[in-house]
C-alpha cells in the first residue's frame, strides 16, 4: 500500500472461516472470499472507511491448493507443482460507503522440476506452512519459479495494477 502512496493504513486481518463456494469457477471463488473478508472488516468500524481485502488461491488440475495443514500436505502440494504450470487467482474487493467493487486477477506460474531433497529442505524453513500452494514466490520459494505470466504481485497475493485501477474507479487518488 505504501508503494501506491498510502501512509495512513490500518491492517486488520479478517478472522472469519473461509468457506469457498462449490461448483463455481476459481475467479468467482476468490471474489466471494475477498468480498466476505471486506464485509467482515468493514463491520468493525463505525466511521467511514475504505476497506481493501484480497484472497488468493493456487489452482492445479481443477483443485484449490490452500495453505497446507501439515508438512506432508506441503510435500504433496510441492511435488504436484514440480515441473508444471499452475494458476494463481486473487480476488480483490474495495468497499466504501458507496458500495463494493470486486474483481479477480489470474497469473500463470511455471515451476521447474524439484527434487525430493529440495522440497524437504524448503519445508524445514517453515515458509510453506502459511502460503497457498505451500510456497511463497516472494521468499525462498522463488527458487522454484521458472517464470510468471501475468501480474507478479498477484502471485504475492495483491495484484497492484488491478487494485490501482479499482481505486481509480472509486475516485481514490494514488501515487
Amino acid at each position: 500500500m505504501h508503494m501506491l502512496g498510502f501512509s495512513d493504513v490500518i491492517v486488520h486481518p479478517a478472522v472469519g472461516k473461509e468457506d469457498p463456494p462449490k461448483g463455481v469457477p476459481p475467479e468467482e471463488i476468490v471474489k466471494a472470499l475477498s468480498s466476505a473478508k471486506a464485509e467482515e472488516v468493514a463491520a468493525l468500524f463505525n466511521e467511514e472507511v475504505l476497506v481493501i481485502a484480497a484472497d488468493t488461491i493456487v489452482w492445479l488440475d481443477g483443485e484449490i491448493l490452500g495453505k497446507p495443514h501439515s508438512e506432508e500436505q506441503a510435500f504433496s502440494m510441492l511435488s504436484a507443482l514440480s515441473g508444471r504450470e499452475h494458476k494463481v487467482y486473487t480476488g480483490v474487493t474495495v468497499l466504501d460507503r458507496e458500495g463494493e467493487l470486486c474483481e479477480a486477477e489470474c497469473s500463470t506460474v511455471h515451476f521447474r522440476d524439484l527434487s525430493e531433497m529440495e522440497i524437504r529442505r524448503y519445508i524445514s524453513t517453515g515458509e510453506p506452512m502459511d502460503k497457498a500452494g505451500a510456497y511463497g514466490a516472494q521468499g525462498k520459494g522463488a527458487l522454484f519459479v521458472r517464470a510468471i505470466e501475468g501480474d507478479f504481485f498477484n502471485v504475492m497475493g495483491l495484484p497492484l495494477c488491478r487494485l490501482g485501477q479499482m481505486l481509480r474507479k472509486k475516485g481514490v487518488p494514488i501515487l
